[in-house]
């Protein structure tokens, strides 16, 4: 027994309903002018349902994308927090740099979520029968394509705005965020009862902290010299900050320098002494740019100045250009392919899940294709055309798909042919 929320009609059932009535009306004395009348209203039952069916698509794109996201998000943040509050950052700093992380995760589950609203929507239109009705109508496929393509132009903006604004822009912010916290050194070295490295070939210990600041038995090891290593010890220590450099003041204490070569070790007992541990951090000038941290108009209009002062080459620039006007086409190719594949079934009661396995696959394959044409681009910028092959692949497998759910007679003729070959 159904209930009378399942007797509900649907907003696409009415608007086919209403084209069936439209489409199928007799004609009278006033032929003519009924039929520019019911143009105007069958174009209007159209854009409804282009409407609708866009909206159901924008709801669980949102959907998808949320879950997507949280997922990753989730991952990402207990290593950030480990990291950071293990460095002595506040959970301010650790959600500044969450939210910077954000964009890149958008970038990443943006296709996927695109491809999974597409299948579910069309999946439940289908289940429901409204695109079987609107068939009746003699709705072709390519008209109910068209709230997916609008969608897929929606995603494709979105992809654009984030890989070629938000992207660089948060990656930038990000690295120059981890540069401030690299130069707090209190932060990375005052732990006490604890043996630090904060370079390599470089440890550092202190026994206690005094609320003042006063650094307590404080022993430095310094083996970043292949040819002699040196060992610092202090009774006490002070942190100083002269401008961008920082100083480590030890009181009462003694260097040991041991010299590999000639076996040698010389010792020296000092009253004070200063040590700078400005280079146990990330040094500002010699940082190299993420590559996606440069904005789409530099990598179009200074590849030769990019190139030689941070060391990325040709195809690595032309490769990541290109891969940014790509992934927009992307989102546009899988929202058609989850649609187009779908639209190849029949309706049953069991649904369309062989083709949605079908585009689950042409997705993954899509996938997989550019990661292939990315190395010869990388080798020679010449062949940039290659980015774009696999979403111009997937349209095309798409729009075969719909060619041939407007044509359901080359699927029967198939199908028919199957069987008589196999008793030959």
């Amino acid at each position: 027994m159904t209930s009378p929320a399942d007797c509900t009609p649907r907003p696409a059932l009415i608007i086919a309903c209403r084209l069936c009535r439209l489409q199928f009306s007799p004609p009278d004395k006033s032929f003519k002018l009924r039929r520019n009348h019911n143009r105007k209203i069958w174009g209007d039952q159209v854009s409804r349902y282009d409407r609708y069916v866009l909206s159901q698509y924008l709801l669980f794109f949102g959907f998808f994308a949320l879950i997507l996201v949280a997922v990753f998000w989730v991952n990402r943040a207990v290593v950030l927090f480990d990291r950071l509050i293990g460095d002595g950052q506040s959970a301010l700093v650790f959600l500044e740099f969450t939210a910077l992380t954000l964009p890149n995760l958008i970038r990443m589950v943006l296709p996927v979520a695109a491809f999974a609203a597409s299948v579910w929507v069309t999946n439940r239109l289908h289940n429901e029968s409204e695109l079987t009705v609107l068939r009746a109508t003699g709705t072709s496929p390519w008209q109910m394509a068209r709230p997916a393509l609008a969608f897929g132009i929606i995603t494709a903006l979105m992809m654009s705005v984030l890989t070629h604004f938000l992207l660089p822009s948060s990656i930038n912010q990000l690295a120059l965020r981890e540069r401030e916290v690299s130069r707090n050194v209190t932060a990375r070295l005052l732990t006490e009862g604890k043996f630090l490295h904060p370079a390599k070939g470089v440890t550092f210990y202190i026994r206690q902290i005094d609320p003042d600041g006063t650094l307590n038995d404080v022993f430095l090891s310094d083996r970043r010299d292949p040819e002699q290593s040196v060992t610092y010890t202090g009774a006490r220590a002070f942190l100083v900050r002269d401008g961008d450099k920082a100083h480590l003041i030890m009181v009462d204490g003694m260097a040991q320098r041991l010299d590999h070569k000639p076996q040698t070790m010389s010792t020296t007992v000092f009253s004070d002494f200063s040590y700078d541990i400005s280079s146990l951090t990330q040094k500002i000038g010699q940082t190299t740019r993420n590559i996606r941290a440069i904005s789409s108009l530099e990598l179009l209009t200074a590849k030769e100045t990019i190139t030689d002062s941070e060391g990325y080459s040709q195809g690595a620039l032309t490769e990541e250009l290109h891969l940014r006007f790509a992934r927009a086409l992307v989102c546009v190719t899988v929202a058609l392919i989850g649609f187009s594949a779908l639209m190849l079934g029949t309706f049953s009661r069991f649904g369309v899940w062989r083709q949605a396995l079908i585009a689950f696959a042409l997705l993954i394959g899509v996938e997989g294709l550019r990661g292939i044409v990315s190395e010869p681009v990388l080798k020679n910028p010449d062949l940039w055309p290659l980015i774009y092959l696999p979403a111009l692949s997937g349209l095309a497998i798409a729009l075969l798909f719909l060619h041939l759910a407007s044509h359901p007679s080359l699927l029967r003729r198939r199908r028919r042919a199957e069987p008589g070959e196999q008793l030959a």
